[in-house]
């Protein structure tokens, strides 16, 4: 600890630990959702969701990676599960064969669009339904800087999931 530390002060502490908390809690709620009623994780979902709107329900791991903000490792291991569940594939890239693409079987996007559903009114009733019009914008934009000003922060850190 150094004497130039800049420490937070109370009230900076305060929102700090509220925003943590509150981030996990979300987090924790949705993911429980997703998985009593659709064996789902809330990063699974994503995965699937994220795939689900690229052109072809196809996407680079590499790119899909940086995108949901998780480690080539653990994404590979999450679309191995998947695989196993016949929700998704890994192909090879056709023009590299370094890069594998992950694709959306027709199995995996009837479930993302039965999960949505539940997703959505989950991210309503403890997100968005909460906060005025304001909050929510205001929520936004400090939430955009803040990715913008980390997106050049590799995503290897370890125990990324909440």
């Amino acid at each position: 600890m150094t004497a130039g530390t800049h420490w937070l002060n109370h009230e900076e502490q305060a929102s700090w630990r509220a925003y943590l908390r509150a981030s996990r809690q979300l987090w924790v709620q949705l993911d429980r959702d997703l998985q009593r009623e659709f064996d789902l994780s809330l990063a699974e979902y994503e995965i699937m969701s994220m795939v689900s709107e690229a052109p072809g329900r196809r996407l680079r791991m590499s790119a899909l990676a940086q995108i949901v903000v998780q480690s080539r490792s653990r994404l590979t291991h999450t679309a191995k599960r998947l695989e196993e569940r016949g929700l998704v594939e890994r192909v090879p890239v056709t023009d590299d064969r370094r890069g594998v693409e992950l694709v959306l079987l027709d199995s995996g996007m009837a479930l993302v669009n039965k999960a949505s559903h539940l997703h959505v009114q989950g991210v309503r009733e403890h997100l968005i339904d909460l906060l005025d019009p304001q909050q929510f914008a205001a929520l936004g934009a400090a939430s955009a800087r803040i990715s913008e000003h980390l997106s050049d922060v590799p995503v290897s850190a370890p125990n990324m999931a909440l």
